[in-house]
């Protein structure tokens, strides 16, 4: 068990699947209370029924991370529900379709790429940090990824945007570190989440594998377990980090 996670409450933003699933699930396995809030509201409910049923404590609800109004809401929620907000799991990605070169990616999937996957999180951030600084101090643990740094020829917006978040990290940790606010990101490789999963061809999942030092892929559970160490006390020390949790496909100080 980690340290000083049971008792508290936190917030899992893009919580209904995949990596913020298994993050609320192991949360909520060491005691915490968890608002998942998903796009999805079915999702986010179907994920905290499952986590009562199996004797934890949450709730799901609707939330467009887009939307400081409702940034407000879920914050608002775990306090009304749980009396509390320790920490911040800012999950949400996305908005990748169209997203190719710099010479064929339209300035309308730029915008989606930046609302979805740098807004959303300074919009979180605005939305937990007075709540957190004013109980003494908190976790934000926001998802990055390794696309962020590996130069992908692919895609232009998505690290883009993930290079934002990066920003936003060392930003909220070097002005809040004093007040008791602990910023810090996780860059997983390739996590074969349901969304990753139903996009990636067998070849391609191969030849990912083949060139990974290690025996496997990653999964929602390697992630979950970074983040629940990063919200606890046993993470007390950890601040303004960008943590690459890969199985070693990039290999970096």
């Amino acid at each position: 068990m980690m340290r000083g996670l049971s008792g508290k409450t936190g917030i899992v933003a893009g919580g209904g699947r995949g990596i913020g699933a298994a993050t609320a699930r192991r949360l909520a396995a060491e005691g915490a209370a968890v608002v998942i809030g998903d796009i999805m509201e079915e999702w986010a409910v179907d994920t905290a029924r499952a986590i009562c049923a199996a004797g934890g404590r949450a709730v799901g609800v609707r939330l467009d991370g887009t939307s400081a109004a409702s940034q407000s809401a879920i914050v608002e929620t775990a306090l009304s529900q749980f009396d509390g907000l320790d920490f911040y799991h800012s999950n949400l990605a996305g908005g990748t379709e169209g997203d190719i070169d710099v010479l064929n990616c339209s300035e309308e999937v730029l915008d989606r790429s930046f609302a979805i996957n740098a807004k959303s999180h300074f919009l979180a951030t605005q939305a937990a940090l007075p709540v957190m600084i004013d109980r003494g101090g908190g976790a934000m643990i926001y998802t990055s990824s390794g696309a962020a740094i590996s130069g992908n020829p692919l895609q232009v917006a998505y690290p883009m945007t993930k290079n934002a978040l990066h920003a936003l990290v060392r930003h909220v940790a070097r002005k809040f570190g004093k007040q008791g606010i602990r910023a810090n990101g996780i860059c997983p490789g390739v996590v074969m989440t349901e969304a990753v999963a139903q996009h990636l061809t067998d070849d391609y999942v191969a030849s990912v594998l083949g060139a990974l030092p290690h025996r496997r892929l990653g999964k929602p559970d390697d992630i979950a377990g970074a983040v629940a160490f990063l919200a606890s006390d046993d993470g007390e020390w950890v601040n303004g980090q960008l943590w690459h949790v890969n199985g070693g496909s990039l290999l970096r100080d």
